[in-house]
């Protein structure tokens, strides 16, 4: 499917927003506009600037997407920094910094950013690149989308000295403020309702991807989609789906893909397969890149939707699925607070005996799991489109003429 153009958005916002966004960009007409992030496919990260950067275009900012390289030895240093900065204990050595600041001068020895006017440097593993900062020269912003709300602390101090060289932060929830010497701009990500992952299907194409994997469309479907990351539980989630079938007869599916920039995927999905051994009932898909109409279908043809994190930067899968109109049973951690209010937009969960309660309940009763839905839905509508995120990202660039030194929501 080709990708929507702004006008295309016209009947799910409105035309008031949608001329608000033009106007917002004449300010800035021409600019350039860089980002920078660590892998092209898998997680939220990629999907949006996937989308953003053409948005952007169309808004006369000449943007840009590069993608820094790097080899395993990287990754798996990364997603060591990944865990430790959502507060796992883990033991960082000399050595890991080493292969992590050799691998950023490498990407700064290939990458240009002369002329560019704003530069958006996301999450922490392209961060040393601000050494390619000219001096005085456009603002340069790093972008962070994960939860560093308690993080590892010598990690922090490492990466702190130079996200204070930038000259804002960008972060997705309140609770992942720190102190800093730079402004910080509150920002949620954002889905696109007119992607592949959330555009209205037809009833028959999500019978069919159902039919394909085997689903039985006539008794309840509890999904989760997301990465096979530990932080996502899933084998709290087979916990949780074994004590609900003992009540009620039900499937579960845990369905989602790897990222290039995620080395333990692979593993974390062995585990959940021998976890759920032979059961029948429970659906195990490692979807490939692309597989964006299969995902949409599986959650909509899903009875109640489950994200089961410990810890989360956003949960961009939560947002999908209020967006469908789909009840969410969730933890409520990281961005998923911003998401999910109890009993208004979904269920917040605080164990695995509360994950199995929760759905036993909304599986037990259609029409408060369908009122949780169509509130969701709305909750998305205003608050986490694509086009309100472009919006505020038109207003971080204006607002890094007159920068403050304090938390500012856009």
């Amino acid at each position: 499917m080709a990708l929507a153009r702004l006008e295309d958005y016209r009947e799910v916002i409105g035309g008031a927003e949608l001329e608000e966004l033009k106007q917002l960009a004449r300010h800035l007409g021409g600019v350039r506009m860089a980002h920078v992030n660590s892998t092209s496919v898998g997680g939220g990260v990629a999907e949006i600037l996937h989308r953003m950067v053409p948005l952007l275009r169309e808004l006369d900012i000449r943007a840009r997407w590069d993608v820094i390289k790097g080899g395993d030895d990287f990754f798996n240093v990364t997603k060591l920094f990944h865990n430790a900065l959502h507060g796992k204990a883990e033991t960082i050595t000399d050595d890991m910094y080493q292969v992590f600041l050799d691998y950023n001068r490498r990407n700064a020895q290939e990458l240009d950013f002369g002329g560019q006017d704003c530069v958006f440097i996301h999450d922490p593993q392209p961060i040393c690149l601000i050494d390619k900062r000219e001096q005085g020269r456009g603002c340069w912003v790093w972008r962070c989308h994960i939860d560093i709300s308690a993080p590892h602390a010598g990690l922090w101090e490492f990466l702190r000295r130079y996200v204070e060289r930038y000259d804002g932060a960008i972060i997705s929830s309140p609770g992942f403020a720190q102190q800093l010497a730079v402004p910080q701009y509150l920002i949620p990500p954002s889905i696109d309702p007119l992607a592949d992952k959330n555009r209205e299907l037809p009833d028959d194409f999500i019978a069919g991807v159902l039919d394909k994997y085997a689903i039985d469309r006539s008794r309840p479907i509890v999904t989760q989609i997301s990465r096979f990351d530990r932080f996502k539980d899933p084998l709290g989630v087979v916990e949780a789906f074994h004590a609900v079938r003992r009540k009620i007869d039900c499937q579960l599916v845990l369905a989602g893909g790897g990222a290039t920039d995620d080395p333990e995927g692979l593993l974390v999905l062995e585990e959940v397969k021998q976890r759920a051994g032979a059961d029948p009932d429970i659906h195990i898909l490692h979807l490939p890149p692309g597989a964006d109409l299969e995902i949409n279908a599986l959650v909509r043809g899903s009875t109640v939707i489950v994200q089961n994190s410990l810890k989360e930067g956003f949960g961009l899968t939560v947002s999908e699925a209020m967006w469908k109109s789909k009840a969410v049973i969730s933890r409520p951690v990281g961005g998923i607070t911003q998401q999910v209010i109890h009993d208004a937009t979904g269920l917040l969960v605080h164990s695995t005996e509360g994950l199995a309660f929760a759905i036993r309940s909304l599986l037990a009763n259609p029409d408060t799991a369908a009122h949780l839905g169509r509130n969701a839905r709305q909750f998305v509508r205003h608050n986490f489109l694509i086009t309100r995120h472009l919006r505020r990202y038109l207003l971080v660039m204006l607002a890094l003429r007159n920068p403050t030194q304090q938390v500012i929501e856009l």
